[in-house]
């Protein structure tokens, strides 16, 4: 008999789960508590309770060739940056395409999980679920995957605002936010800078009297649109990765602050934060400068003090007669319906390997999907963790011993805390090509880029300084997909056609060299050995230290 697979959440983690389970010849059951599918990505005007929930012009900040899932391309005619009901189209086009959402149970939640008495043998859970109409079941599951993200509770910290128990305005979570007609002419002041509180500070202060954005550190802000206006994140390839690890952290943040700076500087505009560059989940927003410049949005230190309408800010400057308060602090994650022991999260923290899997569950059956906040898109993320899951669940992949996952864990939280400032959002940081390969190397699916160079040096030197997008994981392995090479070909021809709207010389790839990598991952070499000139003498004695660095980037050996 099939194992049967409980499935938490029909959003972007739930569909890419039923489907991996699907091609390992699971059977996925799926529980959605609303009526639809898109989790995140579905607009509805009022807002449900522990639900995510966004406002009608969100567009999403990552491109459509990186979002993607690796078997399924979005459209060509599709935008680079796509608004949310796209987004959605995409989602149902996906579900219809490989017949998902006949294993979705809409309208029903799920109250609780537990492990079965035998569970130490069996692996096996009960699932309780509940209907919108009060119906109660109870099933045998013989394995189970939680998608139900990371902006279901939002962060509101109160006690952190004095006085704001007087505030004579409005105030709430940017969950909150829908529109910003009804704030015509009014004073409001957005906390947070991250990407919410950058876009509703943008979108409100088109039609407000004055919009202040309040921030305690600043922030680095990226553009969407990148070199040559392409998309930015097609620009952080392998050979970007490549210099990220061999360069000194914070020689490699100066090369990108360098460049950003060049663009508006952020001192002048009083944004420029303690922190380097990649200590910091970067805000993306292409307005916000433009939107200083003008004066409509005045950058704010931290509030010291809310008294009546009056804003106190911590330098001392005053904003009176403000309306309402967007506090765009984001959110934090929990997992109601299983036991505390089974998973605690302490600090907006989950022990979690490769954060997907509790280390020390007799069995390996439960997967927590979607939850990271990585710098790139996480659909893929998502598709990769439930890919590895599934198989962890049938059997043919087998997850490290309890110390060596537990080991990992510790790594990966020092690590963390060593680079990021201390900040809830920070807690499930990844970065997107280290992490993705990462998982990609214990399913068997990692690109082997060196060897595609010899055998396929087009596909090569595409994986290499291309983007790397989602379809490199499906070039070997489990889950192989004939039309991988074909969509990583073809990836700069859909990037193009959204824009030839009008009749133009006809678009042509970027150029690429194979002697570009060559140079700079020469100069990466001898900048490391320049700037960790204590442990050259380490590398000179032992080169295999060096050759055994180089094999942790370049896989397929």
């Amino acid at each position: 008999m099939s194992r049967r697979v409980a499935i938490i959440g029909g959003g972007s983690s739930g569909l890419t789960c039923i489907k991996a389970c699907l091609d390992e010849g699971l059977e996925p059951v799926c529980f959605e508590s609303s009526d639809d599918i898109g989790g995140l990505w579905r607009f509805k005007e009022n807002p449900e309770a522990d639900r995510a929930s966004i406002y009608p012009s969100v567009i999403i900040n990552t491109s459509k060739e990186m979002m993607c899932f690796s078997d399924y391309p979005i459209p060509a005619h599709y935008p680079n940056y796509m608004h949310n009901s796209l987004i959605m189209d995409y989602f149902r086009m996906y579900a219809a395409h490989f017949q998902l959402t006949k294993y979705i149970r809409f309208n029903t939640k799920v109250v609780q999980v537990k492990q079965r008495h035998d569970f130490s043998c069996s692996g096996q859970w009960d699932v309780e679920t509940e209907t919108h109409d009060g119906k109660k079941e109870k099933h045998i599951y013989d394995a189970v995957m939680v998608c139900i993200g990371h902006h279901c509770h939002p962060n509101i910290p109160l006690q952190d605002f004095p006085g704001i128990d007087t505030f004579k305005g409005k105030y709430f979570h940017s969950r909150d936010y829908k529109t910003a007609e009804q704030w015509r002419n009014k004073k409001v002041v957005v906390i947070g800078i991250g990407n919410s509180g950058g876009d509703i500070a943008v979108e409100l202060s088109r039609v407000t009297k004055q919009l202040y954005l309040s921030t305690r550190r600043g922030a680095w802000i990226l553009n969407r649109v990148g070199d040559n206006g392409f998309p930015l994140d097609l620009q952080f390839n392998r050979v970007v990765e490549f210099l990220k690890y061999f360069l000194p952290f914070g020689f490699f943040c100066s090369i990108v602050e360098n460049r950003l700076n060049q663009r508006f500087c952020h001192s002048l505009y009083n944004l420029k934060p303690k922190h380097r560059v990649f200590s910091q989940h970067p805000t993306v927003n292409d307005e916000l400068p433009n939107r200083i410049l003008s004066g409509t949005v005045q950058v704010k230190p931290n509030i010291r003090q809310i008294q009546g309408s009056t804003v106190e800010f911590e330098d001392g400057s005053v904003a009176e007669d403000i309306d309402l308060v967007v506090f765009a602090t984001g959110y934090s994650f929990s997992f109601p319906f299983l036991e505390s022991h089974v998973l605690p999260v302490s600090g907006n923290k989950a022990s979690l390997y490769k954060y997907v899997f509790p280390p020390e569950l007799d069995r390996p059956t439960l997967a927590v999907i979607g939850l990271v906040q990585p710098l790139g898109a996480i659909m893929p993320i998502s598709e990769m963790q439930a890919r590895l899951a599934t198989r962890v669940f049938k059997g043919c992949n087998k997850l490290p011993s309890v110390a060596a996952m537990l080991k990992d864990v510790k790594c990966n939280q020092e690590a963390m805390a060593k680079r990021y400032v201390t900040s809830n959002r920070h807690t499930i940081q990844v970065d997107y090509i280290s992490y993705m390969d990462g998982l990609a190397e214990l399913l068997g699916v990692r690109p082997n880029v060196l060897g595609s160079l010899l055998m396929d040096p087009r596909l090569g030197l595409s994986m290499l300084v291309g983007p790397c997008t989602p379809y490199q994981y499906r070039l070997r392995g489990p889950g192989k997909w004939a039309g991988a090479r074909q969509a990583i070909l073809t990836q700069w021809e859909r990037v193009a056609q959204p824009l030839k709207t009008r009749p133009t010389d006809q678009f042509h790839e970027p150029k690429r060299s194979v002697m570009l990598p060559l140079v700079l991952s020469a100069t990466a070499l001898v900048l490391a050995a320049y700037y960790n000139s204590n442990s050259l003498p380490t590398f000179l004695q032992e080169p295999a230290a060096l050759l055994d660095r180089i094999k942790v980037y370049l896989p397929g050996q």
